[in-house]
């Protein structure tokens, strides 16, 4: 890229690209914007947010390459938030994505940090309701997120009116041009304002972007964090000879068996393919779901949301339907077959180990499948662990003895001699086996979402002492921080006037909470409303109704606050039958507040 055209400012992390050295306080945001990202459970910023959101604030134009998962959506999310005026109520910020899924991922990341100011989000994309969108842009949206080929098409319809747009966000620039959406862009970078701010973020920065550059951009610095050579740290790379004695998807399957990863994307080049693995998981007992350009919109979000909940074990794609998703702590990245380009591996693998997690990438190989690992080595400098798929029986074992391990466990914590009778008379039916393989494909499907709820809510509960100590910690600082100068308080009152708050909220915050805070396992999941849950419970505890102070419902379980004195009465619920469910209710860890002396 030519140097002499902008401001290249280049930084070749070597310690890591997922943790900086500051914190969001240290990036001068309001305190609106602070408590969101605090909500968010973002504890300190990343290398591309601490080095970009100054940038992004202080108008100038800007270039950004940083790995997959290193936070690239919230880096140019916040500064939008913080730069917009509140109620506008017209386009003032767009952002361009590459795909429908990342067009709603981005659009919800700026609807959370957004949260209780006067600042609305309309996603547009293909495969959705032109009319629904319409209303949407027409209601007054601050920022539109879409992709490039319906956002053109509101334009064309002059639906979408972009001559007042402030900023402009290219997200995975170089996929979008990958894809051949160059003339699109171009012709929407053509309708905004000459004066616009432009930001442009990409993973890797192909040449094909100098032309975006060079005719868009207004001197803008270049932020390269990821360095001349562009890898996936913090993921292990892990590859299976094929055995050509039985049929490939049985090498998955084996392969499925020895690895028993947590979650996975499991990656195939065709939409044939996907079909055929998801059958196949789904027909040997496995949680899949399946993610191609051929479902509709309304399937794509169904699938996805119970992916973000994990409720489903394997999610099946091609390298087009999951460009640009982020699932949280996905452990394994899995190459049904390698991609013939190799920085597609890159892109695909880049889904496990973000933020600085690691993850797991296996690939399945075979014949010509030996020139793409290679070449990847080559170019990449990858080290692949070659690993030994078990046989036909060694995989059987497996299967079993993992499953029988949970039976026991289960059978220590229940009692269920009243079944076995049942049971008895299960082992002599014609079709007994049937039923009970209907029964432990039940039990385990049962005990993979428990797992998941208490995974949910021990992270709700981490989220939220992380948030109380942070909060105490900032109270420290401004404490003992001195008063900044008066022409920095000018800039910031001048980027978004507050009104002053009350004397009396600081002694607020320092009161004690008026109840207990009760986890309970029912939630829009278990397709109940916030009106049902607290009508189960109330009935469960035989408690009066306002003894509940507030009620928050996530997608599978809530948090109840309650009076302290009813508190007791509320635990007593816990191992009830709720339908076919036994409700969990219990004491949230941190839930109580001690009054601060």
């Amino acid at each position: 890229m030519d140097e002499n055209m902008h401001d290249a400012d280049e930084a070749r992390t070597t310690s890591s690209d997922y943790l900086s050295d500051v914190s969001f306080a240290d990036l001068q945001l309001s305190e609106e914007m602070l408590r969101a990202v605090e909500a968010r459970g973002y504890r300190n910023p990343t290398p591309v947010q601490s080095r970009a959101i100054p940038e992004i604030l202080a108008g100038r134009d800007l270039i950004v390459r940083s790995k997959t998962g290193t936070g690239k959506t919230a880096a140019f999310s916040i500064p939008i938030v913080e730069k917009l005026p509140k109620g506008a109520r017209k386009p003032l910020a767009l952002v361009l994505c590459p795909t429908r899924e990342l067009a709603l991922q981005v659009a919800q990341e700026v609807e959370a940090l957004a949260e209780g100011q006067d600042l609305r989000v309309a996603a547009i994309y293909g495969g959705a309701s032109m009319n629904q969108q319409i209303r949407a842009l027409e209601e007054g949206a601050e920022v539109v997120v879409g992709t490039p080929g319906r956002v053109y098409d509101h334009i064309r319809r002059r639906t979408l009116d972009l001559r007042e747009a402030q900023i402009a966000v290219l997200d995975e620039a170089d996929e979008m041009l990958s894809m051949g959406f160059f003339e699109e862009v171009t012709r929407i970078l053509d309708k905004l304002p000459k004066d616009r701010q432009t930001l442009l973020f990409s993973a890797t920065l192909s040449p094909d972007i100098e032309r975006i550059v060079s005719k868009y951009l207004v001197e803008p610095k270049t932020l390269l964090l990821s360095g001349d050579t562009y890898t996936v740290e913090g993921i292990e790379h892990v590859y299976y000879e094929v055995v050509e004695g039985y049929p490939k998807p049985r090498n998955l399957l084996y392969l499925l068996e020895l690895e028993n990863p947590e979650s996975a994307i499991i990656f195939a080049n065709t939409r044939d393919d996907v079909s055929l693995l998801n059958a196949v998981l789904n027909r040997n007992g496995y949680d899949a779901e399946v993610l191609s350009g051929d479902l509709p919109q309304r399937e794509r979000e169904r699938v996805m949301a119970k992916v973000k909940r994990q409720e489903v074990r394997y999610l099946v794609a091609t390298d087009l339907a999951a460009r640009g998703i982020d699932i949280s702590d996905l452990t394994h990245v899995i190459n049904y077959s390698l991609p013939e380009d190799p920085a597609v591996y890159l892109h695909r693998v880049g889904r496990t180990g973000r933020i600085g997690k690691t993850g797991t990438a296996i690939s399945l190989v075979g014949g010509r499948d030996h020139m793409i690992l290679d070449s990847l080595r080559k170019q990449f400098d990858i080290e692949f662990q070659k690993r030994t798929l078990p046989t036909p029986e060694e995989a059987r074992r497996l299967w079993i003895e993992r499953h029988l391990v949970d039976l026991r466990k289960e059978m220590g914590q229940t009692v269920f001699e009243a079944y076995l009778p049942l049971a008895q008379e299960l082992r002599t039916r014609p079709d007994g086996e049937l039923l009970m393989a209907a029964v432990l494909k039940s039990f385990f499907v049962h005990k993979r979402k428990e797992r998941a709820e208490q995974a949910a809510r021990e992270e709700e509960v981490e989220k939220a002492t992380a948030g109380e100590k942070r909060e105490r910690k900032r109270r420290r600082e401004r404490k003992e921080r001195p008063e900044r100068t008066h022409e920095a308080r000018e800039t910031r009152e001048a980027r978004e006037p507050r009104e002053p708050k009350p004397a009396e909220a600081p002694a607020a915050e320092e009161a004690e909470a008026p109840g207990a805070k009760i986890y309970v396992s029912l939630g829009t999941a278990d397709e109940m409303d916030e009106a049902q849950i607290r009508k189960t419970l109330l009935d469960l505890a035989k408690v009066e109704e306002d003894s509940v102070l507030s009620v928050d419902v996530k997608d599978s379980f809530s948090f109840f606050t309650v009076e302290k004195d009813a508190a007791a009465a509320f635990l007593s619920a816990n191992g009830a039958q709720v339908g076919e469910k036994e409700l969990r209710v219990e004491l949230a860890k941190g839930g109580r507040r001690r009054r601060r002396r």
